[in-house]
Order: C-alpha cells, then structure tokens, then sequence
C-alpha cells in the first residue's frame, strides 16, 4: 500500500510533469494570472492547491504565473463576487462561485470566458456529464464544474453511546427520542445557527426536512406550501430544543466550534469540513458517522447534493492570455489534481480522477453517495442569494415567536424570482 506521503510526492511529481512550458504573449512578458481563492489558510484544501499552483508556476516560469489573493472569508468573497459582476468587472482572471439561481444570470455578461469549445476530448471526458450539464445555460459554459457535495448528518456516536442511543435515528420520532436522551445526559443535542448570509447549518437541515416530505422537485412549489410550514415548525424546535442558547444570531464558526468541542452531538456540512486538521484532532473523529436526514415523507435514500463551486475565467482579447487560462484550469482540473485533493482534503469533485478513499471517514462520504436513491440541491442553489438572505434574517424570529411559521415561509416567497 502507498503511504500518503509517497502518495503526495508522486502525485506532485506527476503534475510538474504533465504541465507543458507554453508560448509567451505576443510582447513576450510573463503572463500574470490573478487567482482570489478561498482554498487559503485554514481550509482544507489549502495545501494541495498551494502546491497545484507552484508546480504550475514552475513549469512555466518566466511565462505563466498564477498569483492567489488570499479570500479566507467565505461569506465575505462569496458577496465579493457578486459585487463585481454587478458592477461589470470580473474579481479575477480565474474565480470560483456557487452556481445558483442569482450566479446564474452571470451567464448573460460579455465578462465570462465561454468555455464551450473549448472543454473537448478527454478534457471534457474527464468531468461528470451531469454536472457539466448542470453548468451550461442557454448552450453557454460559462463556468466548469469543481468541487461537488453531498451534505449528510453528523452525528458524534460517542455521546450517543452515552446518552443510550444505540443507532442512528431514521425516522423523525426516532430522531426526537435521540434528542430527549442526549438532552437528559447534559449534552446539548444539536448544533444550528440563523447568522451569517446564509444561515448555513439550519439551511442544511431546513433543505433535507423539505426534500424528504416533498422530493427532488419540492422547490417548485411555492415556498407558503404546507410542506415548507412543516418544515419550519420542525426546524424551530430543533432550536427551541435542542440547540444551544447562543444559536439565534450565531455564524458558521460557532456552529461548527460547538461539534468541534463536543458540547453538541449533530452537525451537519459537507465533505470538506472532514479534511479539517481540528476535526481530526478531536478525540471523538474516529467515532463520526454520517447519515441521511431522519425519514419525515415518502422519499427514502434521499440527499441534498451540490455543485459546491464552479470555476470562471475573464473574458480576454489576448489569444496568449486566454492560452494561459486554458492551461492552467486543465492543470487545476487534471486527474492528477484532483487526486491529490481528494486524498488530503476530503472533498469532493466533479472530475473522475480514480481516485479510492483510503480514509474510513473519507470513504463514508463515498459510500452514503452512492447508496442514495434520491439527491436534490438545497435552498441555496434553488432559489439564489436574495431569498438565501431573506431565509437567515428571519429565522431568527421565528424562533424567537416574533413570526409564525406561515408568516416566515410568506416572507422568503415574496424574495423568490420565479
């Protein structure tokens, strides 16, 4: 078996190998490519892009460089991005978005690089057909498909155990006797949160609550359906509770920072939150199971899974600069890329690259997505940026009983562009 270090190496080698030095723009200067990445500092992906970005800096030295901008705020570069094709610029020669129903109208500015003719042969071979369908609007490609998800439950079956939870929960009634037994142990059974731009974590949970009554096409309904009430009553509870008391109000970290320290039993988020090195430094990381949402409706084996980020370029009159692009995106999109990031960060991609998990944690993700019978995207990518907003904001008073569930579901429908 090759170790993950010899795994690294070889991988890093192979990838300085495959880049080919490439022709220098017509006035002969080096080729800068900016890069504002969120793959920096202490995300999971970090060093395996960093060393993506060097082997390709030193393939191509004196003509392509790639320089990345640290973004290490997600929220705040997620609204950075929106900020600059609003205003008609683009953030960067290369850029990363979640495509969404609001990043999908990026798709009519003359500012996107139109990647339609040019992802062919085994390029385009290489990337899931469904996800580079999901990407095309209107026969454009305006962005390639990257980093996929699927978003289960967590669950820390160490303090299961301890509260006298022998399985995992996969029915609603179950799900509530768990909560009861962790609650009466002294642990806080959940982790939810109503802060940041899109109330993250509560969104997970709203979005599986949804699909399971409802199915994939659940979102084609008006958000004032009686499956989306239910399933704000069903998520006000959860924080009433089961959550701890600084929920209302609370930000990604917090969230997270409450399963991280194991003052809460469940959790939810994506694949790469699992390639987090504090994570893996917890006591209870060999104890984590994740699972699909417990059973509200008819649909079993179902869940919520994405295009977590898509990749853009620039638009750009400059045949050696729109060269440099190209070659740099089939380095970041290589198989020999995404391997090295599967294997180091957890996450997932929309490119095949062989690659088997070796990790037992990693492997669950793997397994769990291919048992599922059922997958939908969530609230996010159903309905864009505005109602994602309008969603967090008033989460809160819901909880807080400062609106009734019908009142919070009328709210976010009047944010939704149909």
């Amino acid at each position: 078996m090759i170790s993950r270090k010899s795994f690294r190496v070889t991988a890093l080698a192979l990838m300085i190998l495959m880049v080919l030095p490439l022709a220098v723009s017509a006035q002969g200067k080096e080729i800068v490519l900016k890069w504002p990445s969120i793959w920096v500092g202490k995300d999971s992906k970090a060093p395996a892009i960093a060393q993506i970005v060097e082997s390709f800096n030193k393939a191509n030295a004196g003509k392509i460089r790639v320089e990345v901008e640290p973004q290490p705020d997600y929220n705040a570069y997620e609204q950075k991005v929106r900020t600059s094709l609003a205003a008609k610029q683009v953030p960067g020669d290369i850029f990363t978005f979640n495509l969404n129903a609001t990043t999908r109208e990026f798709y009519d500015s003359p500012l996107l690089m139109d990647f339609s003719k040019h992802l062919t042969g085994e390029w385009k071979a290489s990337f899931d057909a469904g996800a580079v369908a999901q990407s095309t609007v209107n026969k454009k490609l305006k962005s390639l498909p990257y980093e996929t998800a699927i978003l289960p439950i967590w669950y820390n079956t160490d303090l299961l155990k301890k509260a006298g939870v022998t399985s995992i929960p996969g029915t609603l009634p179950e799900f509530w006797a768990a909560m009861d037994k962790l609650k009466a142990s002294g642990v806080t059974p959940m982790s939810q949160m109503s802060g940041d731009i899109n109330a993250w974590t509560s969104m997970l949970w709203f979005s599986h609550l949804v699909v399971s009554q409802g199915g994939p096409n659940v979102w084609d309904k008006p958000f004032t359906d009686k499956v989306f009430v239910e399933s704000a009553k069903i998520l006000k509870r959860m924080f009433v509770e089961y959550s701890t008391p600084d929920a209302v109000g609370a930000g990604a970290g917090v969230s997270g920072g409450h399963f991280l320290a194991g003052r809460t039993a469940v959790f939810s988020n994506g694949p790469w939150y699992a390639g987090r090195a504090d994570l893996r430094a917890t006591p209870f990381f060999n104890s984590i199971v994740v699972a699909p949402a417990p059973v509200i409706g008819p649909n079993r084996n179902m869940m919520i899974s994405i295009l977590q980020s898509n990749i853009a370029a620039g638009e750009t009159k400059d045949a050696a600069r729109r060269e440099a692009i190209l070659a740099f995106l089939k380095h970041l999109t290589s198989r020999e890329s995404i391997a090295l990031l599967q294997s180091t960060s957890g996450a997932m991609f929309a490119i095949d690259s062989g690659f088997i998990p070796l990790d037992p944690f990693q492997k669950q993700f793997y397994d769990l997505a291919a048992k599922s019978k059922i997958t939908s995207h969530h609230l996010q990518a159903a309905y864009g940026a505005e109602a994602t907003l309008e969603f967090a904001q008033q989460l809160g008073a819901l909880v807080l009983d400062k609106i009734t569930p019908e009142q919070f579901c009328a709210l976010v429908e009047k944010k939704i562009d149909r």
